[in-house]
C-alpha cells in the first residue's frame, strides 16, 4: 500500500507538471549549420520533400470532353448504391511512423537521421509545433475529429525504455539486425511519447491508434498498448497487432512460407496475453490483419477464407488493409522495376484507375458490413517507397487521392490514413523545414493536405455523410452526390484534363427529382496546371508554396454563387480544365462559412535575443537539418520560457523514471489522460 501511495503522489506530480508547462511553437531560429559545396563539386540535389521537377500534362482529349450531365434524386430513399453514412474524422486521417531514417546514395550531406515525429513534434512533450497545431485545427473546424496513427514498420521493432536520453529525444533507434525492405532501424521509445500525443490532443481532438511490436511472438511487449491506454485514455482509438502480414515471409522476418493461418495463430496467442494482462483493461479494441497485397502474396480472401472474421471480430474495432497504387522502390532502394513518373503521370489523372483499385476490396468492405466493423485503408498514398517526383506533389496527384478518397467512402470504407514519410519523401501532407534557422511561415504543405480537407468540408459533421458514384460516362469529369440527414446535400465534381486552351472546359449540367434550388453555393479547388506544384487554392485561400506555411489559410475566402434555372430544373457547374467543384444545393448551409479555422495558435517566436529569423527556400531544400541535441535547446512562444521548459523536461523526466522504478516501468491506473 506504500508503495502505491506514492506512485500515486508522483503520478499526480508529474501530470500536473506536463499539463501545466505544455508550450506550443514554431521553428526557432539558432545558429546557422553551413553545407558549403567545394569549388567544382556538383550542387547539392534538393530533398525529395522539395523537389522542383514539374511534368508535362498529358494531352487533352479528342474530341475534348465539354459537357456532364447529372440527374439525382432529392431523398437518399430513392437512390440505389448509396455508401454507409462516414461518422468518423472527415474520411482522412494520417499514418506516422515512430522513426524512418533517409538513405541516399547522394553523398554524406544528404544522409540524416529523421524521427517522424518531428512532423507533429520536438523531441519532447513540453513543446508542440504550432503549424501542426493549426493544419489540424483547420481538420477539426471542418470535420470534429482527426485520426492519427503512430507505428508502421517501425513499430514492430520497437522498444520501451525508462532512461531519459541525453538529447532529451522521445524516442531514438539501435541498429536491430533485422532484414527490412525500409531498412528501419529499432526504435526505443520513452513515455514521452506518450504524453506527447495526449498534449496535442488536450488541445486539437486528434485521436490515436498505435501499433505494437510483432517481432517476438513468443514474448509479446505490451507496453505500447499499456501506456497508450493509461495515458491516452479515450483519445486511443484501437491498437494494431502486426503491420503487413503478408510481407513478414518475404522480408525474412518469419520461416518460409508463412500464411494466413500462421498470422492467426499468433492473434490467438496474442489475446491469451491481452487477457491476463491487468494493465491492458480493454481487451477488444485491435485492428487487423494490415495486408500490403502490394505483392499478392495473400488476398484478402484468402485471409477471409480463414475464418478470420468470425474468430476475432470481437477483439477488432476494425477490419484493416494497407495498400499503395504502385511503388518507387527502384529508385529509394533498387528493388524492382523502374517507374517513369512523365509516362506514368496520366494514370493519376483519370477516374479508372480510381475504381479498379478500389474495386479490388469490394467482397471485403461487404463482409466488414455484414460482421458490424468499419473497414480503414490504414496506410496509402501516391506511391510506396517514397512516392514519385513530379507526381506526388502535383495538383493532379490531390485531385486523384481525392478522388480515391470519395471511391473509398462510396465502397464503405470507414476512414483511410494518408502516409508520412519525412525529408526524403514526395508525397508528405505536410513536413516542417530541414533545418533549425526557420521561422513559422516555413512548413511546407504538401497538395494531398488539400485533398484531406475538401473531403473532410464535403462530408462535415452530422455524421450522416453518404455517398454516391453518378458513374460519369467520361473517365476524365468522376461526380459523387452527397447525402447528409437523408437530403441531397452536396456534389463532388471534378475535371482531370489540362487544357490551358479551354476547349476542355466542362458544363456540368445538374437535375434534381424534386426540383433545384434556386440559387447553389460553389467552392473551387484549383491550379494552374495538372503539373503545378504552387499556387494551388481552396475557394480562393491558399497555405502558401514550399517554405511559405504556419499551417493557416491565407487569403479571402471566395465562395461561387449560381443561378439555376428553376423552370427548366438544372443548375450549370463550369469546370475549369483542370479543376474541383464542392458543389452545396443549400445556399443557407453553415459549412460554407468554413474558412481558415476559428481557432489558432499563436505564432510569434524569438529566440533568446529576441528576435527572429528567415532563410532562403533554395538552402532549405537542401539543408541537412540539426542534431537532436541541438533542438534540445529550442525556443517557446514565451519570452524567458526555455529555460523553465527545459526544467520541467528534466522534473517530468525524472518523475517518470522514479515512478517507473516505484511500479515496474509501468502505468497503473487511468489517472494520467490528456
Amino acid at each position: 500500500m506504500l508503495i502505491f501511495a506514492l506512485s500515486s503522489v508522483l503520478l499526480s506530480i508529474a501530470t500536473r507538471a506536463v499539463e501545466a508547462q505544455v508550450t506550443v511553437y514554431g521553428q526557432t531560429p539558432l545558429a546557422h549549420q553551413s553545407t558549403s559545396v567545394a569549388a567544382g563539386d556538383a550542387p547539392l540535389p534538393t530533398l525529395a520533400a522539395y523537389d522542383g521537377l514539374v511534368l508535362t500534362p498529358p494531352t487533352p482529349p479528342t474530341p475534348p470532353v465539354t459537357a456532364l450531365a447529372l440527374e439525382v434524386a432529392r431523398d437518399a430513399s430513392a437512390v440505389p448504391g448509396l455508401s454507409i453514412p462516414h461518422t468518423r474524422a472527415g474520411f482522412f486521417g494520417f499514418s506516422v511512423e515512430i522513426w524512418k531514417e533517409l538513405v541516399s546514395n547522394q553523398g554524406p550531406c544528404l544522409k540524416r537521421e529523421f524521427s517522424i515525429t518531428d512532423a507533429l513534434v520536438p523531441p519532447t512533450s513540453s513543446h508542440l509545433f504550432v503549424p501542426f497545431l493549426n493544419l489540424m485545427s483547420n481538420l477539426q473546424e471542418r470535420s470534429g475529429s482527426i485520426l492519427i496513427r503512430l507505428g508502421g514498420n517501425t513499430q514492430e521493432y520497437a522498444k520501451f525504455t525508462t532512461e531519459v536520453f541525453e538529447d532529451g529525444r522521445i524516442t531514438h533507434k539501435e541498429d536491430s539486425g533485422t532484414t527490412q525492405t525500409t531498412e528501419t532501424p529499432a526504435v526505443l521509445y520513452t513515455m514521452d511519447l506518450f504524453y506527447m500525443a495526449a498534449n496535442i490532443s488536450s488541445l486539437v481532438n486528434v485521436d490515436w491508434f498505435l501499433g505494437l511490436p510483432f517481432n517476438d511472438t513468443s514474448t509479446f511487449h505490451m507496453e505500447i498498448g499499456e501506456l497508450g491506454q493509461a495515458i491516452l485514455g479515450d483519445h486511443l482509438v484501437a491498437l494494431q497487432a502486426g503491420n503487413e502480414p503478408d510481407l513478414y515471409g518475404p522480408h525474412n522476418k518469419r520461416p518460409v512460407p508463412y500464411l494466413p493461418v500462421d498470422y492467426s495463430a499468433e492473434l490467438d496467442r496474442l489475446f491469451e496475453v491481452v487477457d491476463t494482462n491487468d494493465r491492458l483493461p480493454i481487451k477488444n479494441k485491435f485492428v487487423a490483419p494490415s495486408i500490403s497485397a502490394s505483392q499478392l502474396e495473400w488476398t484478402p480472401e484468402l485471409v477471409w477464407e480463414t475464418g478470420f472474421i468470425d474468430a476475432f471480430k470481437d477483439r477488432l474495432f476494425a477490419l484493416t488493409v494497407e495498400r499503395y497504387p504502385d511503388n518507387n522502390c527502384f529508385a529509394t532502394f533498387g528493388v524492382g522495376r523502374y517507374y517513369d513518373p512523365q509516362e506514368n503521370f496520366h494514370t493519376f489523372l483519370t477516374h479508372q484507375t480510381v475504381v479498379e483499385f478500389v474495386g479490388y476490396y469490394g467482397e471485403s468492405t461487404r463482409l466488414a458490413q455484414e460482421a458490424g466493423l468499419p473497414f480503414i485503408m490504414f496506410e496509402t498514398n501516391t506511391g510506396s517507397c517514397g512516392g514519385f517526383p513530379g507526381i506526388s506533389q502535383s495538383y493532379g496527384a490531390s485531385l486523384w487521392i481525392l478522388d480515391y478518397g470519395f471511391q473509398m467512402a462510396n465502397y464503405n470504407f470507414s476512414n483511410a490514413l494518408l502516409h508520412i514519410g519525412g525529408q526524403n519523401v514526395y508525397y508528405n501532407p505536410w513536413i516542417s523545414p530541414p533545418t533549425n534557422q526557420s521561422n513559422f511561415n516555413e512548413w511546407t504543405v504538401g497538395s494531398v493536405f488539400y485533398s484531406a480537407m475538401i473531403i473532410a468540408e464535403a462530408f462535415g459533421k452530422s455524421g450522416t455523410a453518404r455517398v454516391v458514384d453518378l458513374q460519369s460516362p467520361s473517365a476524365f469529369t468522376p461526380s459523387y452526390a452527397i447525402y447528409e440527414q437523408g437530403t441531397l446535400s452536396k456534389f463532388a465534381l471534378f475535371n482531370y484534363i489540362d487544357d490551358p486552351s479551354g476547349a476542355n472546359n466542362v458544363n456540368a449540367s445538374i437535375t434534381v427529382t424534386g426540383g433545384v434550388p434556386a440559387t447553389v453555393r460553389v467552392k473551387y479547388y484549383r491550379a494552374e496546371s495538372v503539373s503545378s506544384k504552387t499556387n494551388l487554392t481552396w475557394a480562393g485561400q491558399t497555405f502558401g508554396n514550399n517554405f511559405e506555411a504556419d499551417g493557416r489559410l491565407k487569403g479571402e475566402l471566395s465562395i461561387e454563387t449560381i443561378t439555376c434555372d428553376t423552370t427548366a430544373n438544372v443548375c450549370n457547374i463550369p469546370l475549369r480544365a483542370p479543376s474541383f467543384a464542392l458543389v452545396f444545393m443549400d445556399s443557407s448551409s453553415e459549412s460554407l462559412s468554413v474558412g481558415q479555422a476559428t481557432a489558432t495558435f499563436a505564432t510569434t517566436a524569438h529566440t533568446r535575443a529576441r528576435n527572429t529569423a528567415t532563410i532562403d527556400p533554395a538552402v532549405l531544400a537542401t539543408s541537412n537539418g540539426h542534431s537532436g541535441l541541438e533542438r534540445q535547446h529550442m525556443g517557446s512562444t514565451s519570452h524567458g520560457s526555455v529555460s523553465a521548459a527545459s526544467r520541467q523536461y528534466e522534473l517530468v523526466s525524472v518523475f517518470m523514471v522514479l515512478v517507473s522504478a516505484v511500479v515496474g516501468g509501468f502505468i497503473v491506473g487511468t489517472g494520467l489522460t490528456r
